[in-house]
């Protein structure tokens, strides 16, 4: 199927908030990571987001080039190419940009978008995230109010990060603390500034205890109820009824996370999950594999010649492809909670 048109992504966040269940959201940083999490989606026969953040794009555009608009660029066209061949939606979402990025990523970005569909195409990207959680909460949600309005125009859905992520991910880091827990007051002051879909729709990425990189599960303290209490402060501020959830929420930093904490997330209103370090792993263990068990036919040794066939490079891509599709494909399973995510 092409890319998601606005209103597939629309209805693609709506069926998973309707019946409980998250999209994983996968980081790609190639043409090969990317053909991974398609295949992935296909074998799960579920619908996904695959998104790319600064250093992803960066990376993707040549450590010569290093533009991130360029890379960034370059992996949406492919996956508007590619994804055709494969019988599922696909959204494409840029992931976390600091307050110093905006100006030379997410807002040439959407310039690129609103472009596209002045000339009545799609945007290039279905949503992009502001990730403000290095700046107070109020300059965060001014500046999220200014990009709302850009998104909105370009048929694009913006995505705002309210609390801190701890742990590192492509050069931001945050510390493990009190601050990982998204506030009522917090979730009232989004709703505030950004309204309840009015204004145009967002996503949250509302913090309860989430933590960036390798942790063992049980390690990282999460308390899924945060979520809980912000869906019912603002139901209860909307005049909405007791049950409601007015956000769609974000689940971020989700290594390490025990199951049961990941479906109770959903329930209250999770429907996007970001992942990247589980699906790194399983895309570079297989490479290990290769080189272990074809080490003479990888390297020349005692000058030999080696093995043409160990060492091209499609011989270990194929399985690291496999591998991170298969990785993804068991997050689909996860995140099905009572629901289901199949392709609509």
């Amino acid at each position: 199927m092409p890319i998601a048109t606005p209103e597939v992504y629309a209805e693609m966040l709506d069926r998973a908030k309707a019946n409980e269940f998250a999209y994983p959201a996968i980081n790609v940083t190639s043409s090969e990571t990317l053909n991974a999490a398609l295949r992935g989606f296909a074998e799960a026969e579920s619908d996904g987001i695959i998104q790319v953040s600064t250093g992803g794009a960066e990376f993707a555009s040549g450590t010569k080039v290093k533009d991130m608009v360029t890379g960034a660029v370059a992996l949406a066209e492919f996956a508007h190419v590619v994804a055709e061949k494969y019988p599922v939606n696909i959204a494409l979402h840029t992931d976390h940009c600091p307050k110093d990025k905006l100006d030379g990523y997410v807002r040439p970005l959407v310039a690129i978008s609103q472009e596209r569909v002045d000339r009545g195409l799609n945007p290039l990207f279905q949503s992009h995230m502001w990730d403000g959680s290095a700046v107070p909460l109020d300059e965060n949600l001014k500046i999220a109010s200014e990009l709302l309005d850009l998104t909105v125009k370009a048929k694009i859905i913006l995505e705002i990060e309210v609390g801190v992520v701890g742990g590192e991910e492509d050069g931001v880091a945050h510390e493990i603390n009190e601050k990982l827990y998204t506030s009522p007051e917090d979730y009232l002051k989004t709703v505030d500034a950004l309204g309840a879909g009015e204004k145009g729709r967002y996503l949250v990425a509302a913090t309860f205890g989430n933590v960036h990189g390798v942790y063992k599960p049980g390690n990282v303290k999460l308390r899924p109820e945060i979520l809980k209490q912000g869906q019912d402060v603002v139901a209860e501020k909307l005049g909405l009824p007791a049950g409601s959830k007015p956000f769609d929420l974000v689940f971020h930093g989700g290594s390490g996370s025990l199951l049961e904490e990941i479906h109770e997330a959903v329930t209250y209103g999770v429907i996007k999950m970001n992942i990247d370090t589980d699906t790194q792993y399983a895309f570079t263990r297989p490479i290990v594999g290769h080189m272990f068990a074809n080490y003479d036919g990888v390297l020349k040794v005692d000058g030999e010649v080696g093995n043409k066939k160990a060492y091209d490079p499609r011989s270990y891509l194929k399985a690291a492809e496999q591998g991170m599709a298969a990785r993804i494909a068991q997050a689909c399973e996860h995140l099905k909670s009572s629901g289901r995510m199949i392709a609509g």
